[in-house]
């Protein structure tokens, strides 16, 4: 039996009168009470449903569907975010939330699998890589009224929600200012630079920061590496064993993003561990080992319980179409005397 006017209005909440406006494309319906009328329709078989694939907008009280896409592989702060994702999405009853994820810097990969979240799901959560492809695949997702929040590393000129995170650029200025301070201005030294990979447009802007902090304050310090590990700690320990090998007298490290413990190992095999300066990024469980023993100098941070929970926030009310202010992370310097409960 063909649903009736009356069955449209009991069920999104309205009159029958609002109903009979809506459809009739008469004025004096506010837009969202609109929108709530026609996906009623749709899913009650009044009208047809429309040629766009994207699932209908949440009515309240309906269980939203997000999807997060995270990079695999031993990066410690990914698997806490991960974590944090997790827990706080079963304390919400609201939503259903799924996480995958990507092993490997492959865009294509990662693109391949937001395109197939179209028609899926509602909302989606990403660190991304910064690549035609997977700018192209957060267009269509936004085409189709998904909405999209990139997390920890963001993508310029694509319409997503949100970004979630540090300002990277000024992250990377404080560590210079950091090791400007830690190394005496009258003392020539050389620096390396290792990243997980620079695909990512947060540990680009990173160095970014960082070299100009140096060419602006710090003329006594010279960049002679820079190398990309891929967010791995053997390869990150590989690359920092050779490159001790090829400058035995090398000042500092700055790792703009995972493996540090990785660093570490080379570090303290050749016994240079209390001798060079290292800086890294994120409190985890291994860094605090490091700080506390010596190796890492210092840590810039950003809290992932943070980013999880605005992430979550920020796509539930997007997909429901009310106002929220974001409350990003804070930028903060971490050291041996003031490491935080992870």
């Amino acid at each position: 039996m063909r649903s009736t006017l009356t069955d449209i209005a009991r069920e999104a909440g309205v009159s029958a009168a609002t109903v009979d406006r809506v459809l009739n494309n008469r004025p004096g319906v506010r837009a969202r009470t609109r929108e709530i009328v026609l996906e009623m329709a749709q899913r009650l078989g009044y009208i047809a449903e429309s040629s766009n694939a994207a699932p209908p907008r949440a009515l309240p009280g309906e269980i939203i569907r997000l999807d997060f896409a995270l990079p695999a592989g031993t990066n410690s702060f990914i698997k806490m975010l991960h974590r944090q994702i997790e827990a706080q999405a079963q304390l919400r009853p609201d939503l259903d939330v799924h996480i995958t994820t990507i092993e490997g810097f492959n865009p294509d990969r990662l693109a391949r699998l937001l395109q197939d979240l179209r028609g899926r799901t509602q909302g989606v959560g990403v660190i991304a890589l910064d690549h035609p492809t997977v700018r192209e695949a957060i267009r269509s997702l936004s085409a189709d009224d998904i909405k999209v929040v990139t997390i920890a590393s963001d993508i310029l000129h694509v319409p997503r929600v949100a970004y979630i995170g540090i300002d990277n650029r000024a992250a990377g200025r404080l560590a210079g200012y950091l090791l400007n301070r830690f190394i005496s201005a009258d003392r020539p030294g050389k620096v390396a630079l290792l990243a997980g990979s620079l695909s990512y447009r947060g540990h680009e802007e990173r160095e970014m920061g960082f070299r100009h902090v140096l060419t602006e304050e710090a003329p006594n310090l010279q960049i002679v590496e820079m190398r990309e590990m891929l967010d791995d700690r053997e390869k990150a320990y590989s690359e920092a064993s050779a490159l001790l090998e090829r400058h035995p007298d090398l000042a500092a490290i700055y790792n703009v993003g995972a493996g540090n413990t990785g660093i570490a190992r080379a570090l303290k095999e050749r016994g240079r561990a209390q001798s060079t300066i290292f800086l890294g990024h994120e409190v985890t469980d291994g860094t605090k080992d490091l700080l506390l023993d010596g190796t890492l100098d210092a840590v810039i941070d950003q809290n992932p319980r943070v980013e999880a929970r605005e992430a979550l926030n920020i796509l539930t009310h997007a997909v429901r179409g009310l106002p929220y202010e974001l409350h990003q992370p804070r930028l903060q310097v971490i050291f041996k005397e003031n490491i935080p409960e992870i």
